[in-house]
């Protein structure tokens, strides 16, 4: 391993001029937003993408699978990176790759070549994400960081919700192709802006943990090519010696070798353990995994099922998820201020709950003829309970670090928060796959119907019933990070309030804080 001298910085930096502060990371956020619409922007143009390209459609889940392996891998060390070379430094340098394989994705005419440039996409996006968040525990005072990263998770919630609607609009009007073409001035205008608003900061020397990095990625990979691609070889082998199932289980392996070596690493581990003595960091780490695994996954079944059975074009399918939005961004600003005056535990309890409620919903209405003002109420109370779980999650992990860790906790946080992306696009595509079997669909009908409308009804009504029943594994997941968020403690901010304790009631079910 390379063997840097390590040196911290000689004082804590002062936050920046609010004044100077908010348009720094409103720049930021541009380009942050514009990396995250294409986590799930993908999920919306998935039977043009299978019609277009003569791809099946778990070759076209690998095209955000890809995308959110290599955004997950990388993100650990390009936290560390930007302390070492600066978070404006890695952030422009991130937004060039991405905004370069965005215009690759569009000129591609294979499915491997689109896989390809989205591997490209998200090593660029795991360069940028981590710099935001470092930024923001930065420049901002501990007092104002709940407004400042509400913001951030309003832009992270928000644009997983607006993924399916803009990318609607450009494969209706223009083609799949735009949906990647649009990243190219959206990213040039993110690089002037970045360039010109967000402040140098102090940089620290790292010793950089390559073995960590291999473990980690060796294992992510091993683990969700062994999930997503289970039901294709029918759990058995795939090639040769290798099973479905030695593949994951030599995942977990490879991935408890690497919590082994992060303990045993006595220089500088790419996963500081000591980051989760903090309790609110690591049970901020869980729920938001849970929380990215949800979104990630919910689109796959509802695309397929607002096209090809009620033959909605990919804007009209892309408007079905517009309620969501909308009050997900009419709510974000009032979670924020709450965010800095009232306990995580009561603010994150209340999205859970929404959140697990409305998905739990949606599988049991879900139907053919399923009445759009059903639809309507369903994904606004999605949108009022994700308000108040991207932002307060993310401020209570970071809240307190000092600056010098902003880096690896903001990388730790993200690649946590990926990782349940990774993992919910993969488990959301086998379980489709499962449950159109078991209801009498021998392969997708998707593949064969991409672009003709909706499925003849003898079709419809077992499709609709496979995707709310692979639906029913949102909640159920999400339920543990309702659990988690109940050991919240009391954030150390709120001892120097004297209203605190007021403004911050405490939970029966959790524990005192």
């Amino acid at each position: 391993m390379f063997t840097g001298i390590v040196t911290a910085p000689t004082r804590a930096e002062a936050p920046i001029d609010e004044t100077n502060a908010w348009p720094a990371l409103w720049a930021l956020c541009i380009g942050f937003f514009m990396i995250l619409v294409d986590t799930t922007i993908v999920s919306v143009a998935t039977p043009a993408i299978i019609e277009n390209l003569q791809a099946g459609v778990n070759e076209v889940v690998w095209v955000t699978s890809a995308y959110l392996l290599a955004y997950a891998v990388p993100v650990l060390i390009t936290g560390r990176l930007g302390d070492r070379y600066g978070p404006k430094n890695l952030y422009l340098v991130g937004l060039t790759v991405f905004t370069l394989a965005s215009l690759a994705c569009g000129l591609t005419s294979t499915i491997e070549g689109l896989i390809a440039a989205r591997v490209a996409q998200g090593i660029g996006a795991s360069m940028m994400t981590p710099q935001t968040m470092s930024v923001i525990t930065r420049i901002f005072p501990i007092e104002r960081r709940g407004s400042a990263m509400a913001l951030w998770g309003a832009v992270a919630g928000v644009a997983t919700l607006v993924g399916p609607i803009l990318g609607g609009v450009l494969v209706d009007t223009l083609g799949w192709e735009w949906i990647f073409f649009v990243n190219v001035p959206v990213g040039i205008i993110a690089f002037v802006l970045a360039w010109r608003l967000v402040p140098r900061l102090e940089t620290s020397r790292h010793r950089f943990d390559w073995l960590g990095v291999a473990l980690s990625g060796v294992g992510m990979f091993l683990l969700v090519f062994g999930i997503q691609e289970g039901e294709q070889y029918d759990w058995s082998t795939i090639t040769g010696p290798i099973t479905v199932w030695r593949l994951i289980v030599g995942g977990v392996v490879v991935l408890a070798a690497f919590v082994w070596w992060q303990h045993r690493n006595r220089n500088e581990p790419l996963v500081p353990l000591s980051l989760f003595a903090d309790r609110n960091f690591s049970v901020s780490n869980l729920a938001i995994t849970t929380v990215s695994f949800a979104f990630t996954a919910m689109g796959f079944p509802l695309m397929l099922w607002a096209q090809l059975v009620r033959g909605y074009s990919p804007t009209e399918a892309g408007l079905v998820l517009a309620p969501m939005a909308i009050v997900s961004i009419l709510a974000a600003p009032m979670a924020g201020r709450l965010t800095d005056r009232v306990h995580p535990r009561v603010l994150t309890l209340g999205g859970f709950v929404a959140l697990g409620v409305a998905l739990l919903v949606l599988s049991l209405v879900l139907a053919p003829d399923t009445p759009l003002w059903q639809l309507v109420l369903v994904f606004s109370l999605m949108g009022l309970g994700s308000s108040f779980l991207w932002g307060p999650l993310a401020t209570t992990a970071n809240r307190n670090l000092p600056p010098q860790r902003a880096g690896a906790g903001s990388g730790v946080y993200n690649a946590t928060r990926q990782v349940g992306a990774v993992l919910g696009s993969a488990a959301i595509a086998v379980l489709i796959d499962a449950r159109l079997v078991a209801n009498g669909l021998t392969s997708s009908p998707s593949e064969g119907s991409a672009g003709a409308g909706a499925l003849p009804a003898q079709v419809a009504a077992p499709f609709t019933d496979a995707m709310a029943q692979s639906l029913l594994l949102l909640p159920a997941v999400l339920l543990l990070g309702l659990v988690a968020v109940l050991f919240f403690e009391r954030p150390r901010h709120f001892a120097a309030r004297p209203d605190a304790r007021e403004e911050a009631p405490a939970v029966a079910a959790g524990p005192a804080a």
